[in-house]
């Protein structure tokens, strides 16, 4: 070492230290705060069912521990309701995928006419809450007054019901109302995905068409056919509409209903046994996403390469107007059926009477005069907004931190998000009575709109934080850096690079999330008091008041709703992305 080395000061270190430390202490306080409100949002309401589901009291109340309610869950009584809800739910969904798998191949790969406007049509369904078809077939398949029915008989001079809506085959049938635009909509991009050389290769081999897709189309699609089957049996299992309108005046019990039966309609509402068979479904859930992920293992799917590729239509020749008459049939009894018979019954003074002499519009009237309808209106509204935005700004925090930093404890945030994944709206629910009574006193959340914003944003959150993690894998981290290294600062980048490119998304999800909000029943008919109504629970108070004639004209103000919003937000959406 020479002397002038020798006589360089030693570099002082401390003001780089504290800086570093400075930074991951509020890196630290960051993921802190978002565990902290993940886990009461998610993780909370979990650990209040397995509370409540050794508890004999009801939430709030002194009690004692018990396995009782593990008891009666276990009863043959129970065991042939679970069995009830695996049938209609796996019913449900081979038929839904089946169906929707043609309709997506009809769409996707062949020469049908009018192939755009019927990807359209064919989505709709989906952006209609389940609740304005349910109480709509439930005008339309009734066995005595039934419109089909009406109609049937005055045809056919028959005095048997051709349809009834309530029975085991209603409920699958209305279920897959909603699920089969739903696969449809993820299935039809696969379709278009597949190169076509790898199926032309085996028909020019000698292989036929049915071995083709046997041997090469199914196996290259089972890993968005075999998730999807998951998603929608989850999404059966689940369900409350269809099982509530169509299958208790049947007689048939599935699980949400039997949740929601034990808690509503009876002297002493059995919370231990609903919080027993609460965990039992997410436990069963669980075990659904287990068996799918090792259904796939580690085989490789690839099927896009760096070769470009064109998808061919396959022509359908004389098939091609059966085909769209097929595509159109789903659209005429799914959307054009449930509105018709929404706008007949809300002019007619008796649903099931319809002479010139019983029109009226005294139902229009009266919801107009309601004061419970524009308060429910202005909660939907106010709940659907703040709702919507709150979980996808807090799904775009918890994916930025997961996919673009290596901040300790992104996973545990990435977990906590997921978690509503597992549980169903109704469960949520439950979890939520609990979790909300066990609070503080000074804490006063139930019966608020309070409780049914967090249950939303609960409820959203694996689909914000989905669909924002997808968005932020695809944007390459060199654009960041470029802009960085041109002068911009951390905040321009953000929002100048990150949010521009990720904008599409963010409003994709804010979208199905606002609806999600719109159709959501199964948590807010636990959650909701006089006072914080939306509008599917006054909806269905109606109908069990027997007011279908206002339900119809509630139900097409809600359809306007729905399509004034996405119009709108596909402008702005247009209009914002264009700016960028």
């Amino acid at each position: 070492m020479t002397g002038s080395q020798a006589a360089l000061p030693p570099l002082n270190m401390g003001p780089v230290t504290a800086l570093r430390g400075h930074v991951a202490l509020r890196r630290g306080a960051i993921v802190a705060l978002l565990a902290l409100l993940l886990a009461f949002l998610t993780l909370y309401p979990l650990l209040m069912l397995l509370y409540g589901s050794f508890h004999t009291a009801p939430p709030g109340e002194q009690g004692v521990f018990s396995l009782d309610g593990y008891r009666h869950m276990l009863t043959g009584e129970n065991f042939a309701v679970l069995m009830n809800t695996v049938a209609i739910s796996l019913t449900k969904t081979v038929l839904s995928l089946l169906i929707a798998a043609a309709l997506a191949f009809l769409v996707a790969r062949t020469d049908v006419p009018m192939r755009g406007p019927l990807e359209i049509l064919i989505t709709l369904p989906f952006f209609i809450p389940p609740i304005l078809t349910a109480m709509a077939w439930g005008m339309l398949g009734n066995p005595q007054i039934g419109t089909i029915n009406l109609m049937w008989k005055w045809i056919s001079g028959s005095e048997n019901a051709l349809f009834n809506v309530y029975s085991w085959g209603g409920v699958v049938w209305h279920m897959m109302q909603y699920s089969i635009p739903f696969l449809f909509l993820l299935l039809v991009d696969a379709f278009r995905a597949i190169d076509p050389s790898l199926e032309e290769s085996s028909r020019t081999s000698g292989a036929g068409a049915l071995r083709t897709m046997r041997r090469i189309t199914l196996p290259l699609l089972l890993p968005i056919l075999s998730s999807l089957f998951v998603l929608s049996f989850i999404r059966g299992i689940e369900s409350f509409e269809s099982p509530m309108f169509f299958g208790t005046p049947a007689g048939i019990e599935v699980i949400t209903t039997r949740i929601y039966h034990l808690i509503n309609h009876q002297t002493v509402p059995d919370y231990q046994t609903v919080t027993a068979m609460s965990l039992g479904i997410v436990v069963l859930m669980m075990l659904i996403v287990i068996w799918q992920r090792r259904l796939l293992g580690g085989r490789n799917f690839q099927t896009i390469t760096g070769k470009g590729f064109r998808p061919r239509l396959v022509r359908l020749g004389a098939w091609r107007w059966p085909a769209f008459a097929f595509c159109m049939l789903f659209f005429v009894l799914t959307v054009l059926m449930p509105v018709g018979q929404l706008l007949l019954g809300s002019f007619f003074q008796f649903v099931g009477f319809y002479q010139a002499d019983m029109l009226t519009t005294k139902h229009y009237v009266s919801v107009w005069e309601n004061a419970v309808f524009w308060r429910a209106l202005a909660n939907t509204g106010l709940l659907g907004v703040t709702a919507a935005t709150a979980t996808m700004v807090l799904g775009a925090v918890v994916a930025y931190i997961g996919v673009r930093t290596r901040w300790r404890g992104r996973n545990l945030l990435e977990t906590l998000a997921w978690l509503p994944w597992f549980m169903p709206g109704m469960v949520l629910g439950v979890g939520f009575l609990w979790a909300f009574s066990l609070l503080p006193s000074w804490i006063h959340i139930y019966g608020t709109v309070w409780a049914l914003f967090l249950a939303y944003v609960a409820l959203g959150s694996p689909l914000a934080a989905r669909v924002m993690s997808a968005s932020f894998m695809q944007i390459s981290q060199d654009l960041e850096e470029c802009s960085r290294a041109h002068g911009a600062s951390w905040n321009r980048t953000f929002w100048r690079i990150l949010v521009a490119l990720a904008w599409p998304s963010f409003a994709a999800g804010w979208v199905l999330t606002f609806f999600m909000v719109l159709r959501e029943l199964s948590a807010s008919v636990l959650l909701y008091s006089a006072g914080s109504e939306v509008l599917s629970v006054v909806m269905m108070r109606l109908w069990m008041d027997g007011k279908a004639e206002e339900v119809s004209v509630i139900g097409l103000l809600m359809l306007l709703l729905v399509l004034l919003f996405r119009f709108v937000e596909l402008r702005l959406v247009k209009r914002r992305i264009s700016t960028f």
